[in-house]
This record gives structure tokens, sequence and C-alpha cells, in this order.
């Protein structure tokens, strides 16, 4: 690694102009996630540099520790974070999907106060994925990433692997079930000349 630092991406500023992907020398941001490849990364800078949206963002590899909160900072949050609770919890009673987006965006609110102030790891799929690479791949932090494994209750279901095809004919690959009325987007042959890609 050439700096103390590395690159990532927010996915929610992206808009997909790759320039990142032409400056980048080790091709840690070329990947089929979107997420930059930290094994990769150097750490120079260029993507975020060359990034149009400034959706790239140059982070330390060891983070400061966390400030202290005031007694009135932490107060405040637990109220706040008490009222997107009690938000969430009535949308959870009402019916129709306008609630249910209100109930999860309540209940996102309530976590991203809880991280900003360092109090919690986000418990998202990702997440779980996360850990479970530190469990397998860092024995240094194995011991304490299988107690959060253990203990955090996560909000999403366990990702699995999408089943993918690929076309024949041209190449294209589809993720997810191939129906049977499916015709390629790319050369439009139908399901039949699609080949199930195997991991």
């Amino acid at each position: 690694m050439m700096a103390d630092l590395f690159a990532v991406r927010n996915l929610r500023l992206c808009t997909k102009d790759c320039l990142c992907l032409y400056v980048c020398p080790t091709g840690a941001s070329d990947t089929e996630n979107s997420i930059i490849d930290r094994k990769k990364c150097i750490g120079c800078g260029r993507c975020a540099a060359a990034c149009p949206s400034g959706a790239i963002s140059m982070v330390p590899v060891e983070m400061p520790p966390q400030q202290p909160k005031d007694t009135a900072v932490v107060d405040a949050l637990r109220v706040l974070i008490q009222s997107k609770a009690a938000a969430e919890q009535i949308a959870a009673d009402l019916p129709g999907p306008l609630a249910a987006a209100f109930q999860k965006s309540c209940r996102l609110m309530a976590e991203d106060l809880c991280r900003e102030a360092g109090y919690m790891l986000p418990q998202s799929a990702n997440t779980r994925a996360f850990l479970r690479s530190l469990s397998e791949e860092e024995p240094s932090v194995k011991q304490i990433a299988d107690q959060l494994l253990d203990r955090l209750r996560f909000n999403e279901p366990e990702k699995t692997a999408a089943e993918r095809w690929r076309c024949t004919v041209c190449g294209y690959i589809h993720e997810g079930p191939l129906p049977l009325d499916f015709s390629c987007p790319r050369c439009g042959q139908p399901a039949g000349v699609f080949v199930k890609v195997e991991e």
C-alpha cells in the first residue's frame, strides 16, 4: 500500500461515469458489485481525484479513536432514537406499501444515528458478509468478529448466490431464475440457448 489510505465508493452518489476505471493502476475499482477492492487498492487517490460526482473518498486504514460523548449528546441521541423507534412501531401497525416504506425509513434513520455516534455497526447482510470475511481471513480479529456475528441481530436475510445463465450465442450473463419466456436482451435468442454457469 502506497499510503495509509484506501478508496471507498458511495453508491448513492455514483453516476456511473466510470473515469475511475481508467485511472486506477491496479484495477481495484473495476468490480462487478461496484465496491472498490480494498485488497488491490494502493491508496494513490487517482480514482477519487478523477470522479466527477465526488462518489469516491479516501479513508484512513487506521481510524482515529472514538471521541468521548458529552452526557447532553448521549441524552439527545437516545431521545432521537426512541422517537424513530416509536414512529417505526406506529408504521408497522398500518397497512399498505407507504407505511412499510415509512417503517423501514425510520429504522434506517435510527441506525444511522447510532452508527454515526459510534454506538453500533450497520445490521445489513453486507455487514454479516464483511464480519464473516474477517473471521475467515484475519486471525487477529477472528474472536471479535465471531462475537459480533453471534450477538448482532441482522435485519436482512442472508444473501445467497444468484443463479447465473450464459447465452451460448452472444455470451450475455443473466442473473436469477430463467423464465421459459425469457429472451436474451442482447441478441434476442430464447431461453433454450442459455446454459447455467457453474461457480
